[in-house]
């Protein structure tokens, strides 16, 4: 887009602008029938202001358009501003202002040209609304009012008409006929629709032919063929154009594409692909089971294609049925009824598929149903056996003896094999065995007695085995009901506390009694009430039959009284209606109580007899004595807590080696009489007992020992081991050592009656070491094993430091 700068261009611009001037003022903002602005006056150069006078216009307008998309290299000529104020002596100046100025838009204040500085878009902005007016160059004075005019930019063909809503989608039904509508499209051009023809636009097709055709002016598209098949080709794209300047040549043009789908219409029958087909089923086959499927094909989709089957007439109604998948549109064929190989072996099944939704516009294609056979076979199978009753209801006495029969059950094999029957019952419906079933014969008969307020139907699963393959089992069952005797003797139907107030009146009700049976006789409980024979004559209640399975307890009379007898009990006979009658005795207790005015008890029992005959002073010396007593026992129990406990426990502390002293020779090993452990105990013998035991005074008791290191000085001294080594080594120990109280062990002493011989140690006794000049070796206890270790270290060691010995006195 270029605009013209040539004069002749100019001066027919000029033309179009004083003529547009001339025809109002509504684009410049002056009045054309006065010819003169309007103002409220203006300032003389001198300063002073003149009063607002109507005087001739004295603005001159040469220019009011300036074209879009100008690409010149100069600023383009818009017009041109003159005031007849304006002397050319250079005392006026042109000021521009209002929208684009001096941005867009420049004035030379000395002659009043106005030149476009930048290229426009008439899309971008249309007008430019724009304020001139002529100031005093010396004082900035205004000389002429402001003024307004319009710079309006020309529009050029620089825009293609442009599909806004493109790309399309369509539908339009198959076989549809000539010049159906499918769909509008329409393109915008954003040039000027006002200005030429740079916004009027023209449609065509460019991709789509035959089958479519597009209205030139609105856009319109429509078949151009009849009859389309959706089923052939079901979907065109097509290409359509839109091209402004009304088509002609240098129109600037815009596409779009416009997918157009053929929809589905039933135009095709269902079909067959065969007319018969072939089917093999097991006769085990179960009920409800699918036997086979079939489908007729149908070209069109959706709803079009949807169809229901039936079967035709035929002795097969009954026991097939065929129903629709809705997903897949098949025919399923379904078993009603269980087939028997043995009654019959194949059947021929008249099916018929029919469209669901039918066009009447289509009905000339032909008939939209089409029929098939389908040809079942049954297998044979190995069946299991079959009860001639699946459901056998049998009665049985509840006192039926053992063994007693009740019914029969009978089976057989449905094969052609015909094989051989045995029953069983199943366990599992019949926990305690109180049936069973002859293997043979299918006689069922009790096992245990029974009890129909256990358990009044006893539900039975039998099984038939066939006898060459046990695997095949059958299944009845028994369903036995045990019929009711008379076993049961009635009782109260509940526990009755019964109460009776001290101050009831003779004749006064003060209970209602009932009761219940296990029993279930045919024709109801009737049950009678009576006092038991022992009661029957006593002078304080009686009984009244109600006739209706309730009695009354009546007194006879009033006056009672707790303290002389809190409780009464009335036995009650009850007897019921069966056969043979059974009766039973129950026990009503009635409990005397003190009641209000109104007969509610307020409390009820024995009553407590107030002790009689005793002063206060005899109760003060009883409690006085059992105070005394409570006292002698608190302090004796003090008494005995404070006792000393002992300060070896009695037998968790007795984990100690003994270490016994003889009076004389004992028996050893073959000594079984026991010596008494009370010595071992015994923690108070006084140093001095032992001290005289130790010397031979015999002061103290024999038996006394000590747990801890004898207080006793020693009266002895021993060489150190250096002057024993220097002595000459000799292994021997002084034999005061023997009779050092102190020496250890020192743990235990006891004495001995005798000693035996027949120990493997031979005597023990050292009785003969009390000699002062006695020598005697001790080295053969390490020869006697562990238990004389110590021993051993205290007598057999000559190096030892202090050597000890155990003394033993008689």
């Amino acid at each position: 887009m270029s605009g013209c700068t040539c004069p002749g261009v100019r001066r027919a611009l000029a033309l179009l602008a004083l003529l547009g001037s001339l025809g109002g003022r509504g684009c410049w903002g002056s009045d054309p029938g006065s010819g003169e602005l309007e103002g409220q006056g203006s300032r003389h150069p001198r300063g002073s202001w003149e009063a607002a006078l109507r005087h001739k216009r004295s603005w001159v307008w040469n220019q009011f358009f300036v074209l879009e998309e100008y690409t010149g290299n100069e600023p383009l000529y818009v017009g041109k501003l003159h005031s007849d104020v304006d002397g050319g002596d250079g005392k006026v100046k042109y000021v521009l202002s209002g929208e684009g100025a001096a941005s867009i838009f420049t004035i030379d204040e000395n002659t009043g040209d106005i030149h476009a500085t930048k290229r426009l878009d008439r899309e971008a902005q249309a007008y430019y609304t724009l304020q001139a007016q002529a100031v005093d160059r010396v004082t900035n004075q205004p000389v002429e009012p402001r003024s307004e005019f319009v710079v309006k930019v020309q529009d050029i063909n620089d825009n293609e008409p442009k599909f806004l809503d493109g790309p399309y989608m369509a539908g339009v039904p198959e076989m549809s006929p000539l010049g159906t509508m499918v769909v509008q499209v329409a393109a915008t051009d954003a040039d000027d629709p006002t200005y030429g023809n740079s916004a009027r636009v023209i449609y065509s097709i460019i991709h789509g032919q035959p089958y479519f055709s597009v209205e030139p002016r609105t856009g319109i598209i429509r078949t151009a063929l009849p009859n389309m098949d959706r089923e052939t080709r079901d979907q065109y794209v097509l290409v359509i154009q839109a091209k402004d300047m009304v088509g002609q040549m240098g129109g600037l043009s815009g596409t779009t594409s416009v997918t157009v789908t053929l929809t589905d219409v039933n135009d095709n029958p269902p079909r067959f692909t065969h007319k018969n087909y072939q089917n093999t089923v097991l006769e085990s086959l179960p009920v409800h089971s699918v036997v086979a499927r079939v489908k007729a094909a149908d070209a069109d989709v959706g709803p079009n294609a949807e169809m229901d089957y039936r079967l035709m007439d035929g002795d097969y109604l009954g026991l097939f049925n065929i129903s629709t998948d809705e997903e897949t549109q098949e025919g399923v064929i379904v078993l009603l009824k269980p087939l028997d190989f043995e009654t019959k072996s194949s059947f021929s099944l008249r099916i018929e598929a029919t469209n669901r939704n039918i066009d009447s516009n289509f009905l000339s294609v032909g008939p939209f149903s089409d029929l098939a056979v389908v040809k079942l076979t049954v297998e044979d199978v190995n069946e299991p056996p079959v009860f001639s009753t699946p459901l056998l209801k049998m009665v049985v006495s509840e006192d039926a003896r053992m063994g007693t029969s009740i019914g029969r059950v009978s089976a057989h094999d449905p094969d052609s094999t015909n094989s051989g029957i045995r029953y069983s019952i199943d366990r599992n419906t019949d926990l305690e065995r109180f049936f069973n079933v002859d293997a043979l014969s299918g006689v069922i008969s009790t096992a245990k007695p029974l009890d129909r307020e256990a358990n009044s139907v006893h539900n039975l699963t039998l099984l038939a085995i066939e006898s060459q393959d046990p695997t095949q089992i059958g299944k009845g069952i028994a369903l036995i009901t045990v019929l009711d005797i008379n076993d049961n003797a009635p009782v109260f139907a509940i526990d009755y506390e019964t109460l009776l107030c001290e101050n009831a009146m003779p004749g006064q009700l003060i209970q209602t009694i009932s009761a219940v049976d296990k029993d279930e006789p045919p024709s109801g409980h009737r049950f009678y009430f009576s006092l038991a024979s022992p009661v029957a004559g006593n002078l304080n209640f009686t009984l009244r039959d109600n006739k209706d399975n309730t009695a009354s307890i009546l007194t006879k009379r009033g006056g009672f009284r707790r303290r002389e007898q809190p409780v009464y009990r009335l036995p009650v006979l009850i007897v019921d209606s069966g056969s043979p009658a059974l009766s039973s005795t129950n026990t009503l207790a009635l409990r005397v109580c003190d009641c209000d005015a109104d007969g509610v008890a307020m409390s009820c029992g024995a009553v407590a007899y107030t002790a009689t005959g005793l002063s206060t002073g005899a109760l003060l010396a009883i409690l006085g004595c059992i105070l005394t007593l409570l006292i002698m026992v608190l302090l004796i129990v003090t008494m005995r807590g404070r006792r000393k406990t002992p300060l070896i426990l009695e037998e968790e502390r007795d984990i100690r080696e003994n270490i016994v002293r003889y009076d004389d020779e004992g028996g050893g090993e073959e000594d079984t009489e026991a010596f008494d452990m009370v010595a071992l105990r015994n923690l108070n013998a006084m140093h001095a007992d032992l001290g005289a035991a130790l010397r031979g005074g015999g002061g103290g008791d024999p038996k006394a020992r000590r747990d801890v290191t004898p207080d006793t000085p020693t009266f002895f001294r021993y060489p150190p081991p250096q002057q024993q080594a220097s002595s000459g080594g000799s292994s021997r120990r002084p034999a005061v050592a023997d009779v050092d109280p102190s020496a250890p062990p020192y743990d235990s002493l006891q004495t001995y009656a005798f000693e035996g011989s027949g120990s493997v140690a031979e005597s023990l006794s050292s009785l003969e070491s009390l000699s002062s000049d006695s020598e005697h070796s001790y080295d053969y206890l390490s020869n006697w094993g562990p238990r004389f270790k110590k021993l051993a270290d205290l007598y057999g060691n000559g190096d030892a430091a202090a050597a000890s010995s155990v003394s033993v006195f008689s």
